[in-house]
């Protein structure tokens, strides 16, 4: 377990000489978890938040507008709006507003902290949830269009009773390899694929084989997957924000999957990072950790749903891709063309 107070001095030292440095940059540099970080303020820059998920989640459509952010190592998600349409069960959370939109999974959150920064700007406040290896699950930022008076009551509200700065974690463990190839039955894989009837049903697949996500990329066959050049994430946002054709943009924590839907239209790159800097969405992506890149194809009762996925090299899902749509309706032939586009790059 971390010492706080001598975490906190560490990091005064850190800041006086980099105080630009992002939290989870910190964190970094000095050796320990974002959430041990943020934890060794607690009564000075940090209130502890109780471990009560589900109401939280409920009483969120209070605070008026935010901004959500999830991310993994490679991608940054940021989307604002309301919390609209929750809905909870067992251990998963949904969110499905115009805005918006989330799938949560509450086994993965662990610990939770309301935190006050100084930036450049000024004041910045926020909820903070990490897992249990204290890694960011999903951050919810106060915005000017944010209720604060709401904001505060809903912090006192789940204020943990017991403020203590200290906070174990666990090594997060080595993910599991992927079974040889040999293995794999690439018949009854490609049958169950071909047989699906809803874009949900490909995770209960690669589960039911044992198959690894982009393992089964790779086995399909190229009816079904192929492996896209290199830079093809950056060019399907560069050929959807020049026709306007609305998409939807995954980006998933261990602990959330947030979600875009509309066009995209400003794009910016800066150094490694390829941003979408529109007004209520953002996207970061840091385009040299992609290591491989898919077209993806999946049956449904709706027809062909096509799908651009990005991997790192492990093999960790860093950004997916689809044509705006909703259920009932067929995949939009713009985005389909977006898409396919790139097979032949």
């Amino acid at each position: 377990m971390t010492d706080a107070s001598g975490l906190q001095q560490r990091l005064a030292e850190l800041r006086a000489v980099r105080p630009n440095l992002r939290a989870r940059d910190a964190a970094q540099a000095l050796g320990v978890s974002e959430a041990e970080l943020v934890a060794s303020g607690v009564e000075q820059a940090a209130t502890r938040l109780t471990s009560a998920w589900r109401d939280m989640l409920a009483a969120m459509p209070g605070l008026g507008r935010v901004m959500c952010l999830t991310r993994n190592e490679h991608c940054v998600h940021e989307r604002h709006g309301r919390f609209e349409q929750i809905s909870a069960s067992g251990p998963h959370g949904l969110v499905l507003g115009p805005d918006i939109d989330l799938r949560i999974f509450f086994g993965q959150w662990h610990s939770g902290f309301a935190v006050i920064e100084q930036t450049r700007s000024g004041e910045r406040r926020s909820l903070q949830f990490f897992d249990a290896h204290g890694t960011a699950v999903h951050k919810i930022y106060a915005t000017a269009a944010t209720d604060m008076a709401a904001f505060g009551t809903w912090i006192e509200r789940f204020r943990a009773r017991n403020q203590t700065a200290e906070l174990k974690v666990t090594p997060r463990p080595a993910p599991a390899p992927d079974r040889p190839d040999s293995e794999i039955d690439h018949q009854s894989l490609r049958n169950a694929w071909k047989g699906m009837r809803d874009t949900h049903d490909f995770a209960g697949i690669l589960r039911k084989h044992k198959v690894g996500r982009v393992q089964a990329l790779r086995l399909a066959g190229k009816d079904l997957a192929q492996e896209l050049p290199a830079g093809s994430a950056r060019a399907i946002l560069i050929d959807a924000a020049a026709s306007e054709a609305p998409i939807m943009v995954f980006v998933g924590s261990p602990g959330c999957i947030q979600i875009h839907t509309g066009p995209v239209q400003k794009l910016v790159p800066t150094g490694p990072w390829f941003n979408v800097l529109d007004p209520t969405f953002n996207l970061h992506l840091r385009e040299d950790r992609i290591a491989r890149t898919f077209i993806v194809r999946k049956p449904t009762d709706d027809g062909i749903v096509t799908s651009v996925e990005a991997f790192d090299d492990a093999g960790r899902t860093i950004a997916l891709f689809f044509g705006a749509r909703k259920p009932g309706q067929p995949e939009r032939s713009a985005w389909r063309d977006i898409a396919e586009a790139r097979v032949a790059a």
